[in-house]
């Protein structure tokens, strides 16, 4: 895998382009507010080159793991409250990420402002990868940017499906991780240590079978 095959939007002319940027605003949440917002700001400079390009931004994003459609304690509201703030600008927010208030909020917006759909997983098909879920985000935008390294991974509606509806490119988070793994994995420098770390590591790394007797 190289760089080279990864298309970032320098040199596009984005002036009241709508685009659409899949980030990672799955972050933790306590008491109604923001816990950790590491990833916010590490999205900012992303957020911020596009808007001062002219581009109308819109933010779509998973959060957590809703069970059956919309879970008000999953919604994005609250993180996109935490991205204005961190932003200095107003952020709007629209109630669903596909339809009528998704469509209307996007409508609204002007060159250089940005907001933030609300959660992905209130709709089955973004887990099934569902090509219509697909083309109904894809409706809402003119480019598709993907800046969520953590979920590109995933062959869900919007890191898959949506790639091939709308011309696609590799946000600066994603190109980032990418050249860090290049790094690592084509020329290391030894010697090398690896640390792995979060809430499921369990799930990444099988337990070593346990001996009888023990």
């Amino acid at each position: 895998m190289t760089l080279a095959r990864f298309k970032s939007t320098d040199g596009l002319d984005l002036g009241g382009r709508r685009v659409l940027v899949r980030a990672d605003l799955n972050v933790p949440i306590k008491d109604g507010k923001v816990a950790d917002a590491t990833r916010l700001e590490r999205l900012l400079p992303g957020l911020e080159a596009l808007a001062n390009r002219g581009a109308r931004v819109i933010v779509i994003s998973h959060f957590g793991r809703p069970k059956a459609g919309p879970d008000p304690g999953l919604s994005l509201r609250p993180v996109a409250e935490a991205l204005g703030h961190f932003l200095r600008r107003p952020v709007a927010f629209a109630e669903d990420c596909v339809g009528e208030p998704a469509e209307r909020t996007v409508a609204a917006l002007q060159p250089g402002q940005i907001a933030v759909l609300e959660n992905l997983r209130f709709h089955q098909g973004e887990e099934r990868n569902d090509p219509q879920f697909a083309k109904r985000l894809a409706a809402l935008g003119d480019i598709f940017v993907n800046d969520a390294f953590s979920a590109a991974h995933r062959a869900h509606a919007s890191t898959e499906a949506i790639a091939h509806l709308l011309p696609s490119y590799a946000g600066p988070l994603l190109c980032k991780e990418i050249a860090a793994l290049k790094s690592v994995l084509d020329n290391p420098t030894r010697p090398t240590a690896a640390v792995i770390g979060g809430a499921k590591v369990s799930s990444k790394i099988d337990r070593p079978p346990q001996q009888p007797g023990r």
